[in-house]
């Protein structure tokens, strides 16, 4: 038996934490649905996976590769423990080779290859043992293989997109920060003496104590920062204020729309491939949700998980959410009401996930001019201070 700690909303939104014996997450999840709740996030607390031998989290890009081998090579005929043997043989780097090892080893004993994958519980993402297991039970596990090929490509495409459109502001930034030192540092300095200081405007006198603050304690600056970083981090593991902040990224202006339009891809096309692997709608829902690791959506979605269980339709549930559009819940009612949902979804997370794409950018373009204005109020400053100077000094000349 392991011990899971877990953290689970009841029906009123409650939180409740606490620890569990069971064999397998999957057991964990079932114990706190008995009771009414909503798996919030749970994790192995003792005997994990972490520092073990043949532990490697598994990320996007090589959950795209892997599943891309097994599902080549279950097409051409091969059996499940066949294929294992050749991906875990081919794997080069040592943590990934461990991990699929042990999953060979388990299976070819006689254990399926759902609970060989729950049995190294941290390595894998929940969503890809989730869809293993719909796949093992419909006798689909190739095409399931397949789609999850598809999911995971795209996931990395996006993260990849994501990284690549950072490159620029991020150096940007960094080049803004730069220039602002020096020029306080180096610049505002060597007009110092130009004027006595109780003849000084008083932005020039501001300005000057800025660069004499950065002189001489500069240590005081970066330990306030460090500290204020160190704050944030310890804060946003407060629920409560991880709720307020998650929620703040999909409400703020400009920038929450294009935010939800990169949730509204990634939910649709987990959604999607979930529910045509044949797992309950309700399901669906929780782990749907968790994929996007916003505290404040998975708020709400205690709310639809419980109307849907009640018997509502999902577009309704969704809809009072009051986070994605009113499109994808009308293209959602419209899949109900067809009784086509599993074909409406696929459609609608292809057409996301090109909006999610052209989001990514336009979230990234409002970044270049936000940082070149900051850079151009640090150097309009700079000016402001040191014209006055520059203008007495030429007027005691002359």
């Amino acid at each position: 038996m392991k011990k899971f700690a877990y953290v689970a909303k009841d029906t009123s939104g409650k939180t409740i934490k606490g620890t569990l014996e069971a064999e397998t997450a999957n057991d964990v999840l079932d114990r706190i649905h008995e009771q009414g709740w909503y798996c919030v996030s749970y994790t192995e607390a003792l005997g994990g996976g972490f520092g073990k031998k043949g532990f490697h989290k598994f990320k996007a890009k090589e959950m795209s590769y892997c599943c891309r081998q097994l599902a080549a090579m279950m097409t051409s005929g091969l059996t499940i423990v066949k294929a294992l043997d050749i991906l875990y043989k081919q794997e080069e780097k040592k943590g990934p080779q461990e991990a699929w090892q042990g999953v060979y080893e388990d299976v070819n004993k006689g254990s399926t290859f759902t609970e060989a994958l729950r049995a190294r519980e941290g390595c894998f993402p929940d969503f890809f043992i989730s869809m293993v297991d719909a796949g093992e039970t419909a006798g689909t596990l190739d095409v399931t293989m397949q789609r999850l090929s598809d999911y995971y490509d795209n996931t990395n495409k996006l993260n990849n997109k994501v990284k690549g459109a950072m490159i620029y502001p991020c150096v940007l930034g960094v080049m803004v920060v730069a220039i602002v030192i020096i020029m306080f540092t180096f610049v505002m300095p060597t007009f110092a003496g130009m004027m006595e200081e109780e003849d000084m405007p008083a932005i020039s006198k501001a300005l000057f104590a800025i660069s004499d603050f950065l002189k001489s304690k500069w240590y005081i600056l970066i330990g306030a920062l460090v500290i204020i970083v160190i704050a944030c981090i310890y804060a946003l593991k407060v629920p409560s204020v991880r709720i307020k902040w998650d929620r703040f990224k999909i409400k703020c202006p400009v920038i929450g729309p294009l935010i939800v339009t990169i949730y509204t891809g990634k939910f649709a096309e987990t959604l999607s491939s979930l529910y045509s692997s044949g797992i309950p709608m309700v399901e669906c829902l929780e782990r749907s949700s968790r994929i996007l690791n916003n505290s404040y959506i998975n708020e709400c979605f205690i709310q639809v998980v419980d109307e849907v269980k009640q018997g509502q339709s999902l577009s309704s549930a969704i809809s009072k959410t009051e986070i994605f559009s009113g499109m994808f819940c009308s293209i959602i009612y419209v899949g109900e009401e067809s009784g086509a949902l599993d074909e409406i979804l696929e459609k609608t997370a292809a057409f996301y996930n090109e909006e999610a794409d052209s989001a990514v950018g336009k979230l990234v373009g409002l970044m270049e001019p936000a940082m070149i204005i900051i850079m151009g109020v640090a150097i309009g400053l700079v000016l402001a201070g040191i014209f006055p100077m520059l203008y007495g000094g030429l007027k005691d000349v002359s």
